[in-house]
């Protein structure tokens, strides 16, 4: 679960620092400011999921169990979900999509909680 962990972090801090430079220099002058704002969100919440998973690789070293691979799980798809959306939103300006984020940021609050949960019960 470690190397798994390890390598989505890996490949969601990458796509992460893609979609930053992205928004930042071909999307500047293309999109309003608030949308550009909302580009820029998911890709910081992308490598705030993209660090959890590191730490759920660490943690699955030091505390293997159901509650660390729920916690991984979890900010794989809360990050999915909460940056997919507002990428979706900002790109498309469909305002609607807005409505899925909050399940994304639900599931990686329960992500980041069941690695607290991890730690807490570890041995």
């Amino acid at each position: 679960m470690d190397r798994i962990f390890f390598g989505l972090g890996a490949l969601l801090a990458a796509s992460g620092v893609a979609a930053g430079a992205f928004g930042s220099h071909a999307l500047r002058g293309r999109l309003p400011p608030d949308l550009l704002a909302v580009f820029e969100t998911g890709a910081r919440y992308q490598m705030y999921g993209a660090v959890g998973l590191l730490a759920a690789a660490w943690a699955a070293t030091r505390w293997p169990g159901s509650a660390v691979a729920w916690g991984g799980w979890l900010l794989v798809a809360g990050t999915a979900i909460f940056s997919g959306s507002l990428y979706a939103l900002a790109l498309t300006g469909m305002r609607a999509l807005g409505a899925v984020t909050p399940f994304g940021g639900a599931a990686a609050l329960a992500g980041w909680v069941a690695l607290a949960w991890a730690a807490a019960a570890g041995r």
